[in-house]
């Protein structure tokens, strides 16, 4: 179930709002529609369960629109509350009841009387009463309140009662009929006119008044619930407030951030040093910023005041003239309305409900966004160092060998050990390279590429920067060619 403003109200409410300019707190404006059930209605829905089915049904009586939880409820009111409508009591006399009673059976509850404990009927009526008044209390329970009365009064009613025959008669029915008992007349209804009064409905949207005399108790405790509920915080009726002003052209804004107003138009800052504008205008938008919390009367007086009421000359003795009619509005006092109007309709002046006036206040600049940091670029791998000495185009692909002379013929192994015995005791080595005719001693030619004279300390090459990697730690370094 929700709760929802009447339209018409709000409808008035809108047509208000554009007509006098001023800002309105939304949750005042709920709380007073929440005041009177009259400005205020409410929707009964349906939930439905996984397979469709509803988990609760709500059953609309269309002769008066109430609500009910059952059927039986429903039927039972209206053979109640509207029972003229389709039958007529008709009574008869009849013979009394035979015998002497002293004493009768009375209802502890309700006071109806049921007869003596021993008549044929006695059972009947006890049990049709306890099913259609108190059906909800166990039988023994409810007969154990049943009290005898030995009232002759009590029980003497009762045989009047008893000497009448009553029957109910059809009304608009093709031909007449008499129905003897409640029961039938209940079974009557059920069959030729609850499907056309009594409907079964998935929605249902009740006037606040209406929904507070629901007959149903259930329905009439939701109803006191949801709207004490709203009472303390009209959430739900300001979010439907807000729906219904935006559709007829209002605007809305916070005031501190805090409290949500609704207004003609939303606040929007004049700039008086970049926006041009009339002299008028810009001596309300200084008196305002001059005079916080101002009313309107206020300024019109300060900006163009009253003219003083001229001395009243009586024309005949004993008789006093008649004085000008001093309120209305000078032209000087008209024109500041007017631009005190389009003010409040441009959002640059706000008249609360209060009375009280206010320019749009300058809005603060947004701090610049944060540039995005730059992706880091891929590392680079670095390239491999430049070889002290040429290798050949076979050995270029082989890893370089950390043991000297590995890899050669033998006997070339043991001349390069012994050139890096003989120079172990020199500062800086000394690279030099074999003539390119010479061959090693297994026969085999050097690579013409390796004769150029490698360089050192003494021979840098020209396009290379000077080593600065050699430390007087590190090893000698030999170069590998042919014994002289």
């Amino acid at each position: 179930m929700s709760l929802i403003p009447d339209d018409k109200g709000v409808e008035s409410l809108a047509r208000q709002i554009k007509m006098t300019g001023r800002a309105y707190p939304l949750f005042d404006i709920a709380q007073m529609i929440l005041q009177k059930p009259e400005r205020h209605g409410f929707i009964f829905t349906v939930k439905k369960n996984a397979e469709g089915q509803p988990i609760q049904p709500l059953f609309l009586c269309a002769l008066d629109d109430t609500l009910w939880l059952s059927e039986s409820e429903a039927v039972a009111h209206v053979l109640k509350k509207h029972f003229s409508t389709f039958y007529q009591a008709d009574r008869t006399a009849t013979e009394p009841p035979k015998g002497k009673y002293t004493f009768v059976a009375q209802c502890g509850m309700s006071g109806h009387i049921l007869g003596p404990p021993n008549h044929h009927d006695y059972q009947n009526q006890l049990r049709k009463l306890h099913a259609e008044r108190f059906g909800r209390l166990p039988f023994e329970v409810y007969k154990a309140r049943v009290k005898i009365v030995r009232d002759e009064e009590v029980v003497k009613k009762w045989v009047d009662d008893q000497s009448w025959k009553t029957e109910y008669i059809c009304l608009n029915m093709p031909e007449p009929l008499r129905l003897g008992s409640m029961e039938a007349v209940e079974k009557h209804f059920r069959e030729s006119h609850k499907d056309n009064i009594i409907k079964q409905v998935e929605s249902h949207r009740a006037s606040g008044t209406n929904a507070r005399g629901f007959r149903s108790l259930e329905l009439t405790r939701l109803v006191r619930v949801v709207w004490e509920d709203q009472r303390r915080f009209p959430l739900q009726i300001a979010t439907v407030l807000s729906q219904q002003f935006a559709s007829h052209g209002l605007q809305f804004f916070k005031v501190d951030r805090t409290i949500t107003h609704v207004s003609v138009a939303r606040p929007h800052y004049l700039d008086l040093d970049v926006i041009p504008v009339s002299d008028g205008v810009k001596r309300i938008v200084d008196f305002i910023n001059a005079n916080p919390k101002s009313t309107r009367r206020q300024l019109v007086e300060k900006l163009a005041p009253s003219p003083a009421p001229p001395a009243v000359i009586p024309v005949t003795p004993g008789e006093p003239a008649a004085a000008p009619d001093s309120s209305s509005p000078t032209p000087e006092q008209t024109a500041v309305v007017s631009d005190l109007h389009w003010l409040i309709h441009q959002g640059h002046v706000i008249e609360f409900a209060n009375g009280a006036l206010e320019t749009a206040k300058k809005p603060i600049p947004k701090p610049p966004k944060p540039e995005p940091k730059p992706k880091k670029a891929p590392p680079v791998e670095a390239a491999p160092l430049a070889t002290d000495a040429a290798t050949s185009p076979a050995d270029a692909g082989s890893a370089p060998s950390s043991v000297p002379g590995e890899g050669m013929p033998a006997e070339n192994q043991s001349a390069v050990r012994d050139n890096l015995s003989a120079e172990a005791g020199s500062s800086a080595p000394v690279l030099t390279a074999a003539p390119a005719s010479e061959s090693n001693s297994s026969g085999e030619g050097v690579n013409p590429s390796a004769a150029a004279p490698a360089p050192s300390e003494s021979n840098p090459a020209p396009d290379s920067p000077p080593r600065t990697d050699v430390s007087p730690t590190d090893p000698p370094v030999a170069v590998i060619g042919s014994a002289s």
